[in-house]
């Protein structure tokens, strides 16, 4: 049985780059560096499963106001615009991306279209060692924010 990457990060038997942003009981928020876009934030479940249907009754509750929070905190360090997607049809479990939209990535165009070449843009060409640093530095300050205003 192979191990899962998300439930090794969102459990902390595995360090992620810049650490977690955010935990509640049934979340972990933190920035995926192997995609060094500053202030994009993976929003994966603890417990293992794969669709929006699959959550139960606490971790529906808890989802949307954790997301808003970590949009607040994105906002507050300047992110103007987010794309948020996740799939059902991965070998992986439920993992909400929330992609901020910046000027460079016009060139790959302006719909969830743009988000995978914008990605992968990312990925293979803007991944120098000050680039990551950017990375852990904004993840820095989502934290910040996150620990500075708790509840809303």
């Amino acid at each position: 049985m192979s191990t899962c990457l998300s439930c090794e990060i969102s459990s902390g038997r595995r360090a992620i780059e810049g650490g977690a942003i955010y935990e509640t009981e049934h979340f972990h928020a933190h920035q995926d560096v192997a995609y060094p876009v500053p202030g994009l934030v993976i929003v994966a479940s603890k417990r293992h499963f794969r669709s929006l249907l699959e959550m139960n009754e606490a971790e529906v509750l808890e989802f949307v106001p954790v997301v808003q929070r970590l949009r607040r905190a994105q906002e507050q360090i300047g992110i103007q615009f987010v794309y948020y997607f996740y799939n059902e049809d991965t070998k992986h479990h439920f993992n909400f991306w929330m992609v901020p939209r910046y000027q460079w990535m016009a060139q790959f165009g302006k719909s969830i279209e743009a988000v995978r070449p914008a990605l992968l843009h990312a990925r293979n060409h803007m991944n120098s060692e000050e680039e990551v640093r950017a990375v852990t530095r904004t993840a820095a300050k989502l934290r910040a924010d996150m620990s500075a205003r708790p509840g809303r």
